[in-house]
């Protein structure tokens, strides 16, 4: 007999298929969801077998120390751009702190109609978007994704010279203009700490 996770799978499997050969936008948005809907009880099915395999490890070995791993909820992306040349289409995400986390956490399946783009453990929780029936075919093999850093600026010298028309503009100013320049200026220190990105 079959568990319970290997059915899931097989109806993951199916709802797939029928994503793929769906046209009506309302029965897609459907399998969608139930897609997303199998693939957290899967997850949580996978997470209770391994907390189970876990304390029988416990039992044996009552020294090991066994830390299972929260991931949080899954936000869905809905905020993008996009962009074309002739060879290419690039789809732009901004995710505060993406540059932080590892490479793996980052992930994106493609086929030739659709993408799906799961980014793990970002702030405490996982980031996900799921693009079907793109406009026309892409290359799977030619496909790619890259994790990216937004600059201020392009050089040095830019970035010291507006410090120093800041640094002059907030000496020759009154109150009210320093107060305007200090609340910019912790604004600005705590949106780097977040780590204001793209990829």
């Amino acid at each position: 007999m079959s568990s319970a996770l290997e059915e899931l799978q097989k109806d993951l499997e199916e709802v797939k298929v029928l994503l793929e050969k769906a046209t009506r936008k309302r029965v897609r948005d459907a399998l969608t969801a139930e897609k997303s809907k199998i693939e957290t009880e899967m997850k949580n099915k996978m997470q209770q077998k391994s907390q189970r395999k876990a304390e029988l490890t416990e039992n044996e070995k009552p020294a090991a120390v066994v830390a299972p791993i929260t991931t949080g909820y899954t936000v869905k992306i809905s905020n993008y751009g996009w962009d074309q040349s002739d060879k290419f289409v690039k789809i732009y995400i901004t995710l505060p702190g993406v540059h932080q986390v590892p490479a793996e956490s980052v992930q994106v399946n493609f086929t030739e109609s659709s993408f799906d783009l799961l980014v793990k453990n970002l702030n405490g929780k996982s980031h996900s978007m799921i693009v079907n029936n793109l406009l026309k075919p892409i290359s799977v093999e030619g496909s790619s994704k890259k994790q990216k850093t937004r600059w201020d600026y392009l050089t040095q010298v830019e970035k010291e010279g507006l410090m120093n028309v800041l640094k002059k503009i907030y000496e020759d100013g009154g109150d009210d203009m320093k107060r305007t320049i200090n609340k910019a200026w912790v604004e600005s220190r705590e949106k780097q700490a977040k780590g204001d990105t793209d990829f």
